[in-house]
């Protein structure tokens, strides 16, 4: 057993979209062999409610607090310093001094960072307490991304925060004992741009949770009977989910009811932005927070992920895919899972194509209950959380001075 730094840029749990489900799952692994120090930051007022949840599975918690708004105003001053808005944006005292206090007071045998962000609170202790770093995917990369799809100021912004969070991605990394990125897809990006990091990089995948996420026949259904519900999951304050359902709404939808007119597409996910609830209509239903999901998963129709802007692998599909939903998304979300057509993931990249790899799944039920049976049984085979996250537990193991830590009072400061 060692004593583990765990540092994540927002609260771990619950698991209710795709950076908390990655970093909820690695805490539960490090929690199964390690006393883990955990210090992570709330941005939504509505996990707070959680907080005696996360304290009974990881003792030893800190907990800050952003408001969003403030910390986006205050992440300016990067303009200034010349550094990623983002890791201003994150900057925040109290979190220090806690980092200080831990490692002062306790024999840190490594720190886990989630997500660049947080690897400056990492940074200082190194190399004395060596670092291990979850990149997830290459985030400058993602910045880059969004620049095309926004107007001038918010383009120059966001090229900048790639250009900017890619020197610091590249610091990290050269500096960390590990690092990963969650396909090798991210993996090879991120060598391409820093060639220097290429020995210290791996990739460590997603997983899902298949006992969780399964069908229920007795698991009632959200919709109303007789109609063909269409439905895409995920946090709908997120840029990428946001693009990928207006695109639906747009430019496959007008053509997908032209065909099934009994057919309603249902966005179903936390904090809808305006754009989003702007798109609620006879024909779009618009959930905001639901307290589960899965039935809106099981007893769809049809599972879409229309991601033109979307990076690593994505929960969203894996948990469709969990659930026997065939799911239609964009090579580019299909590549990094790898699953084929005959696997339940089929590819579109036009709003022709997505229509008509929806067509079999609404014109023959049977097919679609087939193909789904396919995808679970795929994701069951080969996106197990545990055999995934094992990749971490070599490089801990390598360490050198892990030794058990003295048996200390626990504390929570929240």
């Amino acid at each position: 057993m060692a004593n583990l730094l765990y540092l994540v840029h927002r609260l771990p749990y619950p698991p209710n979209k795709g950076d908390k489900v990655r970093s909820y799952h690695l805490l539960r692994h490090l929690l199964q062999r390690h006393r883990v120090f955990l210090g992570t930051f709330i941005d939504d007022p509505d996990d707070e409610q959680h907080l005696p949840t996360l304290r009974a599975m990881c003792p030893d918690l800190h907990v800050e607090r952003i408001v969003p708004r403030t910390a986006k105003l205050k992440s300016l001053s990067g303009l200034l310093t010349g550094e990623a808005l983002t890791l201003a944006y994150y900057r925040n005292e109290g979190m220090q001094r806690w980092v200080q206090d831990v490692a002062s007071k306790h024999a840190l045998q490594a720190s886990v960072v989630f997500s660049s962000a947080m690897a400056q609170y990492a940074q200082p202790l190194a190399p004395q307490v060596p670092m291990l770093v979850d990149f997830v995917d290459v985030d400058s990369a993602k910045w880059t991304q969004y620049a095309p799809a926004h107007r001038w100021p918010l383009s120059m912004l966001y090229r900048r925060e790639g250009q900017r969070l890619l020197a610091y991605e590249r610091s990290v990394a050269a500096q960390a004992h590990r690092s990963y990125f969650v396909t090798p897809n991210e993996t090879a990006l991120f060598v391409s741009q820093a060639p220097e990091c290429r020995d210290k990089v791996q990739s460590l995948s997603n997983g899902v949770d298949a006992d969780f996420f399964a069908p229920d026949p007795q698991r009632p259904s959200p919709f109303p009977a007789g109609e063909q519900a269409v439905v895409f999951t995920g946090a709908m304050d997120y840029w990428p989910n946001i693009d990928g359902v207006s695109w639906f709404v747009a430019d496959m939808l007008p053509r997908l009811r032209v065909h099934w007119p009994r057919a309603r597409f249902y966005i179903v996910g936390r904090s809808p932005s305006a754009q989003v609830l702007a798109l609620a209509g006879e024909h779009v239903v618009v959930t905001g927070t639901v307290p589960d999901v899965r039935p809106y998963l099981q007893h769809a129709a049809a599972v879409v992920a229309p991601l033109r802007v979307a990076r690593g692998i994505q929960n969203k599909i894996l948990e469709a895919m969990a659930m026997q939903q065939a799911v239609i998304t964009v090579n580019s979300c299909a590549d990094a899972i790898g699953a084929s057509a005959g696997q339940g993931l089929l590819r579109a990249e036009t709003p022709e194509a997505f229509v008509q790899a929806l067509q079999p799944l609404l014109d023959t039920p049977d097919h679609a209950v087939e193909l789904g049976a396919r995808a679970r049984a795929y994701v069951e085979q080969g996106f197990s959380w545990q055999a995934h996250l094992s990749g971490i537990d070599h490089d801990l193991g390598s360490l050198q001075g892990a030794v058990n830590p003295s048996p200390r009072e626990t504390a929570v400061h929240v």
